[in-house]
This record gives C-alpha cells, structure tokens and sequence, in this order.
C-alpha cells in the first residue's frame, strides 16, 4: 500500500538527480523517470494517419495496435506528459470516426486507438477533451445504438463512446429541445432523447465488461442534470434500488448486474447535489442494510457496498470541514526548513469558541452512526482494497463531525489493534489512523494512545503454520508514522520521536519484508525532513536508504552496526533482535538475528554481558523449537563476541561473564540431552545449533579443559556423523559444515596436551574412528568423516598421516571401481588437499607426519585417478563434482609443495597433471571446462611460488599470454575452444587435449559442437600440407579409439567426430595412396563395433565407414564388404539408414564404383524396402554384392546379433 508513496519518493529523488545506489534494480528506476516529454510524436502521428490504409489487414493493423500500445506503456509512470498532444492525437482519430466514408472497421480501429490512450492517462482527464457541443449529441446517441453489446471483438468502441456521450450530457440546454417533432414520419413515435440515453445506461448498466464502468460515469454525469434530476432522478434510483433487491451474489450475472449499479449510484450520490439527493439517501441506505454486502463473497461488491455507504454517510453530514481540526502551519517542506521553531508553532488553530458556536446548531442524523458501523465493519474486511476504501470513508465522515462524536470514531479505530483481532483489523486501522492524520482529524491530545498502537503495528507479526501474516500491517504502519510527519508540528510529535524513530530504524533494518523496510525507510526519511527533530537523521538517511535496505544481509550484518553506534538506538535494536528476531519463524532471520548481535555487542558489551545473555540462556533451554534454535546460536555469538572485547582489555571471558551464565552454557547440551530434544524434526535443528555454540565456545577459549561437557560435545558431532542420513536433504550441507566447523575448533583448544601435541589417547581414537567411518554403508557418513579428517588440526595428524592417507585413498578406489559414494568421493579428495595442506611438506620428512619425496607421487596418483572419475546415475555425470575437487585439490598441493619443496615434483607428475588439466579443459560442461582452464592458466602463470617442469611452457605462454587469466571467459564456447585446440600442436598434450575434444565434437549442444569442431578443423586445415604431423594426429586418434573401444561416453562422439573430419576431407592426403595403413587400421577397429546392440554407435560406425570409402585400394572393397554386411543387419532401422548413407555416398563419391553398374545400384538402393524381412531383403543386398563384385557373405546361424 505504502509503495505507491514510496516509489514516489524514490522516482522524484531520480528525477533531480539522484541515483542512490548501485545495480540493476536502481537503472530500472532511473530509466522509468528520464522521459523529459513526449518524444514518438512524429512516429504516433504516422502510425494514425495510416490506420485508413491498415484496417482491413488484421496482422497489420494489430502490430500498428502493438506498436502504438508499447509507446503509451512508456508513459505509464508520467502521463502527463502526453497532455500538450491529446488534442491533437484525439482530433486526427475524431475524423476518421466523425467521417460518412469510413467502414465500421476503421472506426474500431480508432476506438481501440483513443482507448490505450484513456488508459494511461486516466479517463477523468482524458474525457473532458472530447467535443461535447450541441451537434455531438445525436451523432454520438446514434453511433452508440448502432452498436452491438454483445460483440467481444468491440467493447473499447463502446467504452469510449459512454464516456463521449457523458461529456455531450453537460450541455446546458433541456434536452427535450433537441427532439423537435416526436411524431415521424409513419406512425411509431420517436423516443425522446433523454429516455433513450437513460435506457442506454440502463442497458450497460447490467452488462459485463469494462463498458459498465463508463455507464457509471454517464448515469453520474446525466442524472444531475437539473432537467433530468426533475424527471427521471426519482424512477432511476426506484429501478435501481429494485434491481439491487432483486439479484443475489450466488449468480454471476447477477454479480454483474449489481457491480454495475452499486457503482453508478456511488458515483450518482459523489457528483449529485446534497440537496436532491438527501431526500432519498434513507431509502437507499435501508435497501443497502437489508442487501448484507458486507457479508458477499465477492470483493468487489462488498468495496462497492463501503464506497456507496461512506457517500450516503457524506449525503446525511453538511460538507463542511470541521472547524475543530488540527492544521499544520505549513505543509511547504522548504518553509518547514527554513522557519524557526517558534514560527512555525504559532500556526493557527481555530479559537474553541468558534468551534462550540459553529456547532450548537448542528444536529446529526441518526443514520451516521449506521454509516459509521458499517465503515468500522469494512476495515475489518479480508480485502485490502475494501479495507482502503472503508479507512478514505472514514476520514471523510469524521471530518463533518462535531468533535465529541469524531472523538467516539477515532476511539472505536483504535479498538482494532487488540491482540484479539485479525491481522486485517490491524492493517485497517493503520489505515484509518493514516487518513484521520492526513486530514487533521487526530488530534494532538490522542497521539499518546496512538503512537503505541502504531510502534506495535511495525512489528506487528502473527505465525500461521510455516509462515507468518503481518507484512500488510507493517506497511500500513509505515504510511501512518509517513502521513504524521506531514500532519503535525514537530513540538506536537516531540514527546514520541525516540519511539518512532527507534520503531521505524528497526523496521527499515530488520523486517523480513523488502517493501516493509523501503516504507520505513521512506517515513523516517519524511520525518527527517519534515520533523528535524530525529536523531542523527541525515547521517543515518545515507546509510539506510531506499537502496541499501533492499539486500537483507547488508541491512543485518551493516547498516544496523551502523545505526547502532548511536547511542539513542544501541538497546531498542538489540532488544527487538533478542525478542522477536531470534524466534523467528524463518531459520534465515534467526541466524542473521545472531549474527547481527555477535555486530552489535561491542556498541554494549556490559549490557550484552548482564542483560542480554542471561535472557538468551533462559530461553536456549525453553520449550519453544525456534526460540531454542536461535538462542543457542545467539549464545555462541555474543560470548565469542565478548571474547573478542575482551582481547582488547586483555581480559578473559571468565571476567565478563558471570559465574551462573557460564554454568549455563555449560548445561545446555546436557539439558538437551535430558529431555531428547537431539531427536526427531527438531533434533536436526538442535544439532547444527549446538555444533555453532561448540564451535563458538572454543574459539572463545572457555575453560572447560579436561572437563565431562567436552565428551558430551564430543558425542553431540560424531552422532551427528553417524545419523546424517536421516535428516531432510536441504539441511545437510549445512549441518556438514556446522560439524566440521565445531570439531576443528573443538580439537585446537580442548585436545592439545601441549602446545603443538596432540592428547594422544583422543588422537587415536578420533583418527580410527573416522576412518572407520569412511567404510560405513551410509554415504553421508563417509562424507562426514571424510571432512573430518580434513579439518583435523596438525598435531592431531602427526604420526597419523599414512594411515589418514590410505583410508581415504581406498575408500577413492574402492567406491570408484563400484560407482557407487559420489559424494563421499567429492569428499574425501577435498580432504586429501586439507591433510596435505595441515602437514605441511618436506622433502626429507617422515612421511607418516609430511608430505615429502616418498609419498608425494602416491598422493598426486589418488588425485589424478579421481580425475578419470565419469560416474553417472540418475542425475547425471555426478562424477563431475569429483573432477571438479580433484581439480581444486590437485591446485593446492602443487602450490603447497612448489612454495616448500619444488624438488619433489618430478616432471612425470607435473606432465599428468597438466595434461589432464587440458583435457577436462577441452570438454563439453561449461563450468567444468571453465574450472579446469582456470586452474591451467594459474599453474602456468604462477610465479610465486613458480611450478617447475610445465611441459612446453614457452609454447604455452605464447598461446596464453598473462591477459588471457582475466580476459578469456571459458564458460563461452566461442571463446574457450579457439585456445584449447592449439594444444593439438604440442605432442605432450595431444593425446589428452582430443580425447577432451573428441566428447565436445561429438557432444549434442550446439554451441559446443559448433565452436570445438570449428577449432578443430582450424588446426587441421593447418596441418594439411605437413604429413608428419597429420600422420602423428591420426596416430592420436587411433590411440584414443584403441583405449575407448568398450568406453560409450568416448567411442560414441568419437565416430561422430571422426565422421565430421572424413566428410570435410581432412585426411585428403591420405587417399592418394592406396591402403593407407591409417585407414586399415581405423576399418579394423571401427569393425569392431558391428555386434553392438547400440543404436546410436551403429548409426555413427555407418556414417563413418561411408566417409572411409574415399580411402583407395583393397581397404575400399573392405569398407564395401562392412556396408553390404550391415544392410543385412537384424535391426530394421539400421538396414534402412545404410541403405541410406549409401545412396549418398555413391551421389558425393561417383568414381567409387563401375559406372555401368551405378544406376542399378541406386534404384535398387533407393527403391527396396530394407526394412522388410530378412530373406527377401538378402536378395537384393546379394544383387548388390554381385554389381559392386563383392564376394556374398555367408549366413552364421543361432546369433541374433550378427550381421548375415
């Protein structure tokens, strides 16, 4: 609600100037809000004068409608600046429709035209420009009857001429002067004019669609006219009080049909004179009573039903504005500004005296207060539009009335913000008080009962289920304390200002809400202005302004650090954080909660110390789940933040917190334990909470050394290991690095004998333990113990490294072998990093405590082993997240072992390692790819510490020059493959560099196929004049082939690749020579794959023996032999697409058989039907096999496989 203001605000700010902030969101503002006029005058002038050649053309005239539609969008947030063109705009499409010639079509056309105008301007302004002389007032009518109200196609014809016809209605002539003789011609009468616009109304009235709306405005523009009002006024509100009487809300027509004549007599009682229409404003308000609107299912006619009942309320009270109302001196924001205080206090209010005169002679009726009842009922409504309407209802009607009586209303609004009442109740309230503020209304004397109300209302909040309503009322609240800035003078709001401010700094800051914390901020933003009277405002404006307070971790973590250094907001912010935040339904709010108080303690640590930890204590052992979870976490942070303050006065958290709080925390994990809150949902909250306060705890030094609690905290992370199965699979990352977290700074403080050694008796069974759990059956044990090894400190290791390395390194080769613990993998070669990492190198170590020249070439053996890890199941290649840790892990030991001792890395490694590198480099998944060349690049590229033994570093510093490490994006295809190819040139990395483009090539995205066969045929085409270097790339190729033939993930792209290289002739050098031993040896291995079962690889071994043809000498009858084999194979489709290839290959080769022969083998080839039963089809393949004279193949019974 309050947004609408508030983007206000914020579009005004982009207007003059100023961009705050940063990001999209912020251009997209700024780009509404550059439109200086209107500035497609020529293009819509041109697009209206060619409606007359487009009409009939339904494609272009519904472009021309498109075109003309996003050109007005434009203007949708500054309609006015269409204002200087309307006219004219109107005037060109007038004459079309005005004009004798033009077909109805034309005249549509126009009317859909004038009304995406309408649309955007608003028609309250765009109708006064229609003509509405005397002459308009026939031609209109006519036009309007001729029309069809049923046709779908046509409504914004009748929309526009409703409205036409309400400004012809404002002629100041009697209407029954246009009707001349009513006798015509023959012997039928002529109707009046005013009977037949009143039965056109009439007509619409009760009709769906956006033409009722325009009735409305007629019947409220036609019935207050003096000579109508005299005639028809009485008959129309019989008609319509009847017909409301009539329908029933269960029917959609009827809905209609009342929609249609609440809204006219709404707006029929808002335009009329209160002095026609009081007469008969009891017998509507006793029809509306009786109708029940309020308790209709359909929104629309229960606002219907407030707005016409707030007009009758209006009818019934004088308009005048009460004298007692409170005015402000001066609404200029610039005068505010520059008066003084005293000036601007000694603004008028009306003398008492004037007020009790004015009044004694003024009796209200008794139907306001059913008026009022009736509003009171709407703000309550579950609608919010009902509920606005009903709060604009009520400012209006307590404005005309004495001030004892509007006193009683603003007194039965406030009765809503009770915690009985619904959310809805709450949120009509804010808006009634908004409206009675805004008007003067609300009197000073009553801000003491409301501000409460309404620091109650920005934090309102009411859980429902797994989420909360509220949100609404926080707005709604925002706007009230928005309008109060504008209403009042700052002595009046003096007394409530550290309220308000301090209320709407923690809703600007904290609100779950984005739109919640943007109005806050817009209000405080008013209230700085207009008030000068909060605290730091300024200061506090340009760090928590509309942009910064749209990222919720920024508004956490920093602007309330910010806000909080200010001593005025230091404890109203952490009180809100301690009471409402850490028990907030949403885990996300909780822990920001905790966080941000971890920020905010040292502004109060002493507070935080006797106030605030005892009451999170009291709480992080309480009944409630999310009260408990955000407590324990909360206590955690604000003692590690204590620590922290305690550094810089060199004391110990022992002398800042009390005795009794550190029992307390002490007991919590034994609390839990006792009640088996560790079980169930709610123990997989406990669990990573805990995780977080032993982790906080023991960086915070607590001394606790020696004592039972550390077993329970103990058992507390490896039950968590042993049952991570069973919690729901969002929260398991989480609590994954809540364990590992928690035991690394479990074991540097509590599990050292001394400094740098290790409590041998836990060593030892830590160590055991956890590589005993790298063999559990549970996946995600393995990985928790995985991690666990990982984040063991250095001393828990020493002496412990080879047997750490060899679990971790069998649980690799075993599960890769299976296929089976993906995750745990992805794991442990994480861990092998962290362990490395942890013991450090040294050449001549030992190596059960280092890294050193005996067991470095078994680590980097595990790592590169795991980068051949191409796993699939269901999800798909999950053995990418193993390459993808294999990758980063291999990265850091080499940094690690290059920086301490780059004598251990013997050129064979480094050579596996890069070349690897290549080839993950070259494949097919675009993170992968850009993963593995981010990490080649930084390998060549380092030289601090420098990696020894590169193969051909100059060759590749040449291809990537230092720029390309922040220049080359090797997510993009386009990009990558044009680098990578050229690896092919450098015999160390060929091999590895095709294998990876081998599955880009004959991969499926385009983009990839595309891009990588592109590079690659650049290299060849390259290379086509050197023979040594082609025979040394189909050497490669023969290799890779060789080593893939039962691996699908390869041979499958490959025969397509290889297909794509033969059909661009790239081995043309070779058919020269006749038996080239690369194509013999490529037809001995592709044949291979004749007794596949694979579709797709026997599809590809076709196109492939096909492109072999052009090889010449004894290997073409060979390739012949395979294709006429094939023809006979037992799958249908196979036998028919050889048929197929073919057929084209005998088109592209013609000098490839007898020319006598070839048109008996294309028809035979084209016209048989291959996939028709074996025996017959047998007979043609050995009519071809006697053309193409080669010898028949025999038949091998009893193998359903073989080909015959």
């Amino acid at each position: 609600m309050f947004q609408v203001k508030l983007n206000g605000m914020a579009l005004s700010e982009t207007e003059n100037g100023c961009s705050g902030g940063e990001g999209g969101e912020t251009d997209a503002i700024v780009n509404t809000c550059v439109l200086g006029g209107f500035s497609e005058s020529a293009e819509t002038r041109a697009l209206i004068s060619s409606l007359p050649e487009i009409h009939g053309d339904m494609g272009t005239s519904e472009s021309a409608t498109e075109r003309f539609l996003v050109i007005m969008n434009r203007y949708q947030e500054q309609p006015h600046l269409l204002d200087p063109h309307l006219e004219w705009i109107l005037n060109l499409i007038l004459d079309f429709v005005r004009s004798e010639d033009s077909p109805p079509s034309l005249v549509h056309l126009g009317f859909k035209f004038l009304y995406i105008i309408c649309k955007v301007r608003g028609y309250k302004i765009f109708m006064q420009l229609f003509p509405h002389e005397v002459s308009d007032v026939q031609p209109v009518l006519d036009l309007l009857s001729r029309q069809d109200p049923t046709d779908s196609e046509t409504w914004e014809t009748r929309y526009m001429l409703l409205l036409w016809l309400s400004m012809t209605c404002l002629i100041p002539f009697d209407l029954y002067r246009l009707d001349g003789h009513l006798e015509a011609e023959g012997s039928k009468p002529r109707e009046p004019i005013m009977d037949r616009i009143l039965a056109i109304a009439k007509s619409y009235l009760v009709l769906s669609g956006s033409p009722r709306d325009a009735a409305s405005v007629l019947v409220s523009k036609f019935m207050t006219r003096p000579d109508v009002k005299q005639k028809r006024l009485g008959d129309f509100l019989d008609w319509s009080l009847t017909t409301v009487s009539q329908t029933n809300d269960h029917s959609i027509r009827d809905i209609k049909v009342l929609d249609g004549v609440l809204q006219s007599l709404a707006k029929l009682f808002k335009h009329g004179k209160r002095d026609d229409l009081l007469q008969y404003a009891p017998t509507v308000l006793q029809c509306l009573e009786k109708k029940h609107l309020s308790e209709s299912s359909e929104a629309m006619l229960r606002k219907l039903g407030v707005k016409l009942i707030q007009r009758l309320g209006l009818t019934f009270l004088k308009p005048r504005l009460a004298a007692w109302r409170y005015q402000r001196g001066s609404r200029s924001l610039a005068a505010n500004l520059s008066m003084s205080q005293s000036a601007a206090a000694s603004a008028a209010v009306t003398p008492e005296v004037e007020t009790q005169e004015q009044e004694e002679d003024y009796d209200i009726p008794e139907e306001v207060e059913t008026v009022i009842e009736h509003l009171l009922v709407g703000l309550k409504d579950k609608e919010t539009i009902v509920r606005w309407s009903a709060a604009k209802g009520i400012g209006r009607v307590t404005g005309r009335l004495p001030k004892e009586l509007a006193d009683e209303v603003v007194g039965s609004v406030l009765d809503s913000f009770s915690f009985q009442e619904t959310d809805n109740a709450w949120h009509g309230g804010c808006l009634a008080l908004a409206e009675l503020g805004r008007r003067g209304l609300l009197l000073p004397s009553r801000l003491t009962d409301v501000v409460p109300l309404i620091i109650k209302s920005l934090t309102y909040e009411e859980k429902r289920g797994a989420c909360s309503v509220g949100s609404n009322v926080r707005d709604a609240a925002c706007y009230v304390c928005w309008s109060f800035a504008r209403a009042y003078e700052p002595k009046e709001l003096e007394p409530f200002v550290t309220q308000i401010a301090s209320a709407l700094l923690i809703t600007a800051v904290f609100d779950r809400n984005v739109n919640c914390r943007r109005a806050a901020s817009a209000a405080f933003q008013e209230n700085v202005g207009r008030q000068g009277t909060f605290p730091y405002g300024i200061e506090i404006l340009t760090a928590a302004d509309y942009y910064a307070v749209g990222n919720l971790n920024n508004c956490y973590l920093n602007i309330s650090v910010y806000i909080a250094g200010f001593p005025e907001y230091t404890k109203s912010m952490i009180d809100h954080l301690v009471a409402m935040k850490i028990n907030h339904w949403d885990g996300v709010i909780r822990e920001l909660a905790t966080k941000a108080l971890h920020n905010l303690t040292p502004q109060a640590p002493d507070y935080m110390a006797s106030t605030v930890l005892p009451q999170l204590l009291t709480v992080a052992v309480g009944m409630d789940l999310h009260s408990r979870h955000g407590a324990i976490l909360a206590c955690g942070e604000v003692t590690h933040a204590l620590y922290k303050v305690g550094l810089q006065t060199n004391s110990t958290v022992v002398d800042i917190i009390s005795p009794e709080c550190l029992d307390a925390l002490k007991n919590i994990h034994q609390m839990l334990q006792e009640r088996k809150q560790y079980r169930g949902f709610g123990g997989w909250l406990m669990r990573p909470a805990v995780c977080g306060l032993i982790e906080k705890l023991s960086l915070s030094k607590l001394p606790f050394k020696n004592d039972p609690i550390i077993a329970g905290w103990q058992w507390v992370i490896d039950d968590t290991i042993q049952t991570l199965h069973l919690a729901s699979s969002g929260a398991k990352d989480g609590i994954m690095v809540a364990i590992v977290s928690a035991l690394s700074a479990m074991c540097n403080e509590y599990y050292q004998a001394q400094t740098g050694q290790a409590d041998s008796q836990m060593q030892d069974v830590l160590v055991s333990q956890y590589i005993e759990g790298l063999k559990s059956a549970q996946m995600l044990t393995r990985c928790g113990s995985a991690l666990a090894l990982g984040c063991l400190p250095r001393f828990m290791i020493h002496s412990k490294l080879k047997q750490v390395f060899e679990g971790l390194q069998q649980m690799c080769t075993v599960s890769q072998k299976e296929g089976n613990f993906t995750e745990a993998r992805r794991d442990a070669v994480r861990s092998i990093a962290q362990v490395c990492a942890k013991a450090g190198v040294c050449a001549h170590g030992s190596p059960d405590s280092v890294v050193c020249s005996e067991n470095v070439a078994e680590v980097y053996g595990v790592l590169l082993s795991t980068m051949s890890d191409y796993t699939t199941d269901s999800r798909g290649d999950v053995g990418a997240w193993v390459r993808e840790a294999a990758m980063t892990s291999l990265m850091d030991l080499t940094m690690l072992v290059a920086s301490s001792a780059p004598e251990i890395l013997s050129p064979d490694l480094v050579k596996s390692m890069m070349c690897c590198l290549a080839q993950q480099a070259a494949e097919k998944i675009d993170r992968y790819r850009a993963h593995a060349g981010t990490i080649f690049l930084r390998l060549l590229h380092s030289t601090e510490p420098a990696v020894p033994h590169i193969p051909h570093r100059e060759e590749l510093l040449t291809i990537f020059p230092v720029e390309t490490t922040t220049s080359l994006n090797w997510n993009a295809p386009s990009q990558a493959f044009q680098y990578i190819a050229q690896l092919l040139g450098l015999p160390e990395y060929q091999y590895h560099t095709l294998l990876g483009l081998t599955v880009s090539v004959g991969g499926i995205t385009e983009s990839t196929v595309h891009f990588s066969s592109q590079s690659l045929f650049d290299y060849l085409k390259g290379i086509q004049e050197n023979t040594i270097a082609l025979e040394q790339f189909g050497d490669t190729l023969l290799r890779i082939l060789r080593d893939n033939l039962r691996n699908d993930r390869v041979c499958v792209p490959f025969l397509k690749m290889l297909n794509q290289m033969l059909a661009n002739s790239c081995f043309e050098i070779f058919t020269t020579q006749e038996n080239h031993q690369f194509c013999v040896d490529l037809l001995g291995l592709c044949k291979e794959f004749k007794r596949s079962k694979d579709i797709s690889k026997l599809s590809a071994c076709v196109a492939v023996f096909c492109g072999l043809i052009q090889f010449q000498g004894e290997v073409r009858k060979k390739v012949l032999s395979q294709l006429l084999l094939l023809l006979c194979h037992s799958f249908p489709v196979i036998r028919k697409t050889t048929a197929s290839q073919m057929y084209e290959m005998l088109l592209t080769y013609d000098d490839v058989i007898d020319p006598e022969v070839l048109d008996d083998v294309m028809t035979s080839l084209s016209d048989t039907n291959w996939e028709s039963d074996l025996n017959t089809v047998r007979t043609h393949r050995n009519q071809l096999c006697d053309w193409l004279g080669v010898t028949r193949p025999k038949v091998v019974a009893k193998d359903p496989t073989q080909v015959s």
